[in-house]
C-alpha cells in the first residue's frame, strides 16, 4: 500500500491529554472483525466516545465540536498494550495524520508508520506547553515540517526537533510503503544484475 506523501503538515490539534493509552482503548478487540484497514476510524476510542445505548458522550474530546484537526496530542506512554496494527488503522481512518506524544510503544510507533501515521515524539516540557496552547485557543496551529524534523507551536513560534528513522522520513517523504522502496530502486538492481552477469 503505497503511502499519501508527507512534507509539511499544518493543523489544529485535538488534545487527548491521558496518559497510558493502550491500543484496547483505541479499538476496542470486539470491532477487529474486518481486515481491510476502512472503516475504522468509527470505532475509534470507542469505549470513551460512546455510552452502552450508544450515545455520544458530551465530555470525550473527539465529541466537542470546539476541538478538530488532522493532529492527536495524546498524554505520555501513547499505544502500549497489544501490537495489533488495527489501533493506527482506526486513527488514519478517522483522520488524524500525525500522533504528538512524549512517549511511545514500539510497536505502535513501527505500525504507525507502516500506515502513514507520523508519530512525532516531543519532550515532555514541549508536550505541556502544546497543551497549555489548546487549552486556550483550541484553534492554535501546529506546524510540522518532515524534512527539517522540527514541531512548530505557531501561536508562539516555540519549536522543537523530533527524531525519525531516515528509512521511514524517506518513505513518508516520497509516498512509498515498502514494496514502493523497493521497486523503485529497480533499475539500480537490474543494472547490478547484469554486472554480475558480465563477471
Amino acid at each position: 500500500m503505497a503511502i499519501d506523501k508527507f512534507d509539511i503538515l499544518t493543523s489544529t490539534g485535538v488534545p487527548l491529554p491521558a496518559e497510558n493509552v493502550d491500543t484496547d482503548q483505541i479499538i476496542p478487540a470486539r470491532f477487529l472483525k474486518a481486515t481491510s484497514r476502512e472503516g475504522f476510524g468509527e470505532n475509534l476510542f470507542r469505549d470513551w466516545r460512546y455510552d452502552k445505548a450508544g450515545k455520544p458522550v458530551k465530555d470525550f474530546v473527539l465529541n466537542n465540536p470546539k476541538y478538530s484537526g488532522k493532529i492527536l496530542v495524546a498524554g505520555k506512554n501513547f499505544g502500549s498494550g497489544s501490537s495489533r496494527e488495527h489501533a493506527a488503522w482506526a486513527i488514519f481512518d478517522y483522520g488524524f495524520r500525525v500522533v504528538v506524544s512524549s512517549f511511545f510503544a514500539d510497536i505502535f510507533k513501527n505500525n504507525a508508520m507502516n500506515n502513514g501515521l507520523l508519530p512525532v515524539q516531543v519532550s515532555e516540557e514541549f508536550l505541556k506547553k502544546i497543551f497549555a496552547e489548546i487549552e486556550k485557543d483550541p484553534k492554535v496551529q501546529l506546524e510540522i515540517r518532515l524534512e527539517e524534523q522540527t514541531i512548530t507551536l505557531l501561536s508562539t513560534g516555540e519549536s522543537e526537533h523530533f527524531e525519525i528513522n531516515p528509512y521511514k522520513k524517506l518513505c513518508f517523504l516520497n509516498g512509498y510503503d515498502d514494496i514502493d522502496f523497493l521497486l523503485s530502486k529497480k533499475e539500480k538492481i537490474m543494472a547490478f544484475e547484469q554486472q554480475r552477469e558480465q563477471e
